[in-house]
């Protein structure tokens, strides 16, 4: 059975069917919104959007504890691997970049572009094609840009992790604009109620799909309870 568990802010893990653990900006300890610890997680991929704390987390810890592998765009690979972590437990040996699609244990990762900052390399996001052609775009912290609806256009994109806090990404209004280009078939809210700067709840976003006639797009999960995905 595949699952999806938002563990607050960017978090996410991903199970596949086949049982592949994959994490996404896994920033667990420190966390307000994470009910979990980062000791308790285990995983097969981890996935790495950009260098902030917040997003970056404990991705170094979790690897070398589980062995997972990581990905990550080429120079924040290289900052891992500066810390430790070898070629051997590096998407593609050294990373990969914007545009580029590679795979891990029959799981596809492409990664796209993000609009945001960072001090390695470029911030991304990534669409990820599970074992049985499931489809999952994480948008990283980022604004909306025309170009999604070019992944709109290129994937049948079955779920949408977007975030909609506003200040450092976009807010709701933008985030739908992102759903309707995108043209997900599901999409769930990320990185908002983390911070007092951030919105606290998803009720702005909901309006906005509303006003697009994509109400049931929207999925709202809770912090640590996995949903099982089609």
């Amino acid at each position: 059975m595949k699952t999806l568990t938002w563990h607050g802010h960017s978090a996410f893990a991903i199970t596949s069917a086949s049982s592949r653990t994959i994490l996404i900006d896994p920033w667990f300890d420190g966390n307000p919104t994470a009910q979990v610890a980062a000791a308790s997680q285990k995983a097969d991929l981890v996935l790495v959007t950009h260098d902030h704390g917040d997003h970056a987390g404990q991705a170094l810890e979790i690897c070398q504890r589980t062995g997972a592998t990581l990905g990550a765009i080429v120079e924040l690979a290289a900052v891992f691997k500066a810390q430790g972590l070898p070629d051997s437990q590096i998407l593609n040996g050294i990373g990969f970049n914007i545009g580029g699609t590679v795979e891990f244990q029959g799981i596809s990762v492409t990664m796209t572009q993000a609009f945001h900052s960072c001090a390695a390399g470029a911030p991304v996001g990534f669409i990820i094609r599970l074992e049985d052609g499931y489809t999952i775009y994480h948008a990283g912290d980022t604004s909306v840009f025309s170009s999604m609806a070019m992944w709109g256009k290129l994937y049948t994109i079955d779920l949408a992790l977007l975030p909609i806090g506003g200040v450092f990404t976009m807010d709701g209004a933008q985030a739908a604009l992102a759903a309707m280009m995108l043209r997900c078939r599901k999409v769930v809210p990320m990185h908002w109620g983390t911070f007092p700067a951030l919105a606290q709840h998803v009720d702005g976003f909901r309006e906005e799909l509303k006003k697009l006639g994509l109400e049931d797009t929207l999925l709202e999960v809770g912090v640590n309870s996995p949903i099982a995905l089609p």
